[in-house]
């Protein structure tokens, strides 16, 4: 049986979250960047959220192409500098998981919001992201390295999902909107888990 490119990468995209189900956040060694930049792979609530937001991105074009992963990770650095500051804020699990799953349903829709909507989407769920990552960075060895890490790598899967969802454009144009519905349904899970 021979398989269409979509399908191959769309299985693998789904098994890739499933052989890696654990959350990215409790309890790591933080000591330096080879591991910050490791840790967006170490769980898939933040890999699938950060594809996400380039994959969206793509998908408006535009301006929003880099106002998306900019309003991201600019939240994500001042969500880690907060954790450091107040460390009690409740629910950060719950808004990561809820984040993987609005994402998923704005892509799978295709919807286009209004710019300062989707920035202040965005920047919220990357404060939440970067929230979870500053948690992890008290009595860290090399806590400027490790953040300097886990920055480069959301800026690697935000490229990720902006190259996947310009290249699929033409060719395979409801790709995007599979993986999106398959983000989604990561985000029930991961929801359902929590």
């Amino acid at each position: 049986m021979i398989r269409k490119p979509a399908t191959q990468f769309l299985t693998a995209f789904i098994l890739l979250g499933i052989g890696n189900a654990a959350f990215a956040h409790p309890g790591h060694d933080v000591s330096g960047l080879a591991v910050g930049l490791m840790h967006p792979f170490s769980g898939f609530d933040h890999m699938l959220a950060m594809v996400a937001v380039g994959l969206w991105a793509a998908q408006n074009g535009g301006r929003k192409i880099w106002l998306l992963p900019a309003a991201f990770m600019l939240m994500m650095a001042a969500g880690a500098k907060c954790a450091l500051i107040y460390p009690f804020l409740p629910l950060i699990e719950s808004g990561i998981a809820a984040s993987v799953l609005v994402l998923g349903i704005v892509i799978a829709l295709s919807l286009k919001l209004p710019a300062r909507l989707s920035v202040a989407i965005t920047a919220l769920f990357g404060f939440l992201h970067g929230y979870a990552h500053g948690l992890e960075m008290f009595g860290a060895v090399e806590p400027e390295a490790y953040a300097l890490g886990f920055l480069a790598t959301t800026v690697a899967l935000h490229l990720a999902g902006i190259v996947t969802g310009i290249a699929t454009r033409v060719r395979f144009v409801h790709l995007p909107q599979t993986l999106g519905a398959v983000i989604a349904a990561s985000g029930m899970w991961l929801l359902s888990t929590i």
